[in-house]
């Protein structure tokens, strides 16, 4: 297809709603929308819902609103069972012409027989060059006569998608790779109907680390786009991730925006071996989405986090708007502030700390007259700030004293007394959140023990 036919170009994606949206069908849809877009052309969302019994339409409406939350947007959406009449219309076709017949067959309940409508297989070769895995060759006699329908009235999912495909003017099937086997029933019945060949690009599939198929009977809800969202990542950070999913730009570049990456995709640079799907890469990635974030967005975001988790929805508003930059580094997806929370990560925000009076003591300091001297000097540093003090003014004050008689042997004991944790956010923010007052009594309550 040369350049000016680009305008011509159509592209579909095409989910059944038997199930939540799998990444797997995100990545699939993006690399449509990308190449779509990137050529001027026509992107077509169309729910192949023929399987009755098992669509659903929470599944269609999961998968609608996914897709208008990650920003991706369809000219055409379409919906296969309203077709119908169009699918029944081809199969009479076919049957009138002697290329599909009605076949009698014995039924699920004993005794009894079904009728169900076979296509009459030419048993010849098929062969197809495919954009990413390049010429492909099939023998369809191993196929034999297949069913096309169910009855008369019901057409099954290759008749369903051949003649979708014909009708709605597709030009490139881009999709997983585990649609390879189902190319050649669909090339005969093409051939069959008179419809022009679409060209074809299988992508590889997404794999779990142990390089098997990512499915949700062995991984469970986290295959789903819907898991994602619930846990807090962010959308752009998920179309950047999955772009990367088996296509690279060829360089180390990693961070695109949507448009870049319309700009960047091409299909010679589709991997023909299954990609990976590593959490930890994910997690970097929204990382550096959240830290693009402006304050503004950044706070409604945090403040949704933090008010879903019930230990830290009862802060004041004043001490979350504090709590916003000290969460936001810690965490790399929002759902997070949730996990840590529920471990037990910030209990000091909202529970007095309780310790052992040598957990005051810094590394090998055996002196508690030295701790208890310099926590007397940090009460009364703190008792001066202003109510409203930050952690950068707390630091300003406290810093001076911790660098001249040694910064563990200061800031350990205060971390320790207004946290009870070795490890915590830093002392600073701590004051700036739980506030001035509380401060000076968790370091009277250290000062307690040690006398």
């Amino acid at each position: 297809m040369n350049k000016g036919e680009k305008e011509h170009i159509v592209c579909r994606f095409a989910p059944s709603p038997t199930g939540p949206l799998h990444v797997g069908g995100v990545r699939s849809a993006l690399f449509n929308y990308l190449y779509a877009r990137q050529n001027g052309g026509k992107l077509i969302l169309r729910i192949e819902d023929t399987d009755i019994e098992r669509s659903k339409k929470e599944y269609e409406d999961d998968i609608k609103e996914s897709f208008a939350w990650l920003g991706l947007e369809f000219d055409e959406t379409h919906k296969q069972s309203e077709r119908l009449a169009i699918h029944k219309k081809y199969l009479a076709g076919l049957i009138d012409k002697g290329l599909a017949y009605v076949s009698r067959e014995e039924g699920t309940e004993a005794g009894k027989r079904k009728e169900v409508i076979r296509f009459k297989n030419p048993n010849r070769t098929v062969a197809f060059d495919d954009l990413v895995k390049g010429h492909i060759e099939f023998d369809t006699t191993e196929l034999g006569d297949f069913v096309i329908a169910k009855s008369t009235d019901e057409p099954l999912f290759h008749l369903a998608v051949v003649v979708d495909d014909f009708e709605m003017g597709i030009t490139h099937v881009i999709r997983g790779e585990d649609h390879i086997s189902n190319t050649p029933r669909q090339i005969l019945i093409q051939d069959a109907i008179g419809a022009p060949r679409p060209i074809y690009a299988h992508i590889p599939l997404i794999l779990a680390p142990d390089r098997s198929k990512l499915s949700k009977r062995k991984h469970g809800e986290s295959v789903s786009l819907k898991y994602y969202r619930a846990q807090g990542y962010l959308p752009e950070a998920l179309i950047n991730y999955l772009a990367l999913l088996g296509w690279n730009p060829g360089d180390d570049r990693e961070l695109f925006s949507t448009e870049e990456l319309i700009k960047e995709f091409s299909m010679e640079r589709i991997q023909k071996g299954g990609a990976v799907f590593d959490i930890e890469k994910l997690n970097w990635m929204n990382k550096e989405y959240v830290t693009k974030l402006p304050k503004e967005v950044l706070s409604t975001y945090m403040l949704r986090a933090i008010d879903s988790v019930e230990q830290l929805s009862r802060l004041t508003d004043w001490k979350k708007e504090r709590l916003i930059p000290v969460l936001a580094d810690r965490i790399h997806y929002f759902g997070q502030v949730g996990e840590l929370t529920h471990l037990g990560e910030f209990d000091y925000l909202t529970e007095t700390p309780v310790y052992a009076k040598e957990a005051l003591l810094w590394k090998k300091e055996l002196d508690l007259t030295k701790t208890k001297t310099n926590i007397i000097a940090l009460i009364a540093l703190i008792e001066k700030l202003p109510k409203d003090a930050t952690a950068e003014v707390a630091k300003a004050a406290i810093f001076p004293y911790a660098e001249e008689q040694g910064k563990g042997n200061v800031l350990w004991p205060l971390r320790m007394a207004l946290s009870g944790k070795e490890k915590s956010i830093d002392p600073f923010s701590i004051v700036s959140v739980i506030g001035i007052p509380e401060s000076v009594s968790r370091l009277n309550y250290a000062l307690h023990l040690i006398e």
